[in-house]
């Protein structure tokens, strides 16, 4: 990879970075766990960067909120871990990673049937941050399962269908239309 494809790929990084604390911030409240545009671009991250791009940019995301800085839903700094949205932060690393790595194996030439691969990988994606931040949040806050999936996963199950088929037609068209803005995934 040459000077000019790391700088490319450090810019996208910092860019997903910075698109998940603005998707921190486009929230709607509706219990423990807000609904907000965080996922999409962990998943996006993941499939346009691959597992190890897209987990550094999802790193540089949660060292920000750890330092301090407003980049969560629920606040800032070490104990918005240790919240009951904790599981779901740290879940965006396993998330991304995951689904970095199983749509790693799609093409450009790809495209041109259906992208299998990326629709395994954002819903495994989904999958995995629900297997992470449901029983985190059923820990920190007492609750019995029912009270769980019900605080922290089926009200947002419509809305990650539709972040999760967005961010796969986004690598779509950007992969169709402008590949060259796409840096290797890795």
């Amino acid at each position: 990879m040459n000077s000019r494809d790391r700088i490319k790929r450090s810019l996208i990084m910092a860019l997903f970075s910075s698109l998940m604390i603005a998707g921190a911030f486009i929230r709607i409240p509706v219990g423990p766990v807000p609904v907000t545009l965080t996922s999409f671009f962990m998943l996006t991250a993941g499939l346009l960067l691959g597992p190890v791009g897209g987990s550094l940019s999802v790193l540089i995301y949660l060292i920000i909120g750890l330092m301090g800085f407003p980049a969560f839903a629920g606040g800032s700094g070490p104990a918005v871990f240790a919240g009951p949205t904790g599981g779901f932060l740290i879940a965006y690393l396993v998330a991304v990673f995951i689904c970095g790595i199983i749509s790693a194996g799609s093409t450009q030439t790809a495209y041109r049937r259906l992208p299998v691969r990326d629709i395994a990988a954002v819903i495994t994606g989904s999958i995995v941050l629900y297997a992470i931040g449901v029983p985190w949040l059923k820990w920190r806050l007492g609750m019995q399962w029912p009270a769980a999936f019900s605080a922290g996963m089926l009200p947002f199950l419509p809305g990650d269908a539709v972040k999760a088929v967005a961010a796969v037609i986004i690598r779509q068209v950007l992969n169709r239309t402008a590949p060259e803005l796409l840096p290797e995934r890795e």
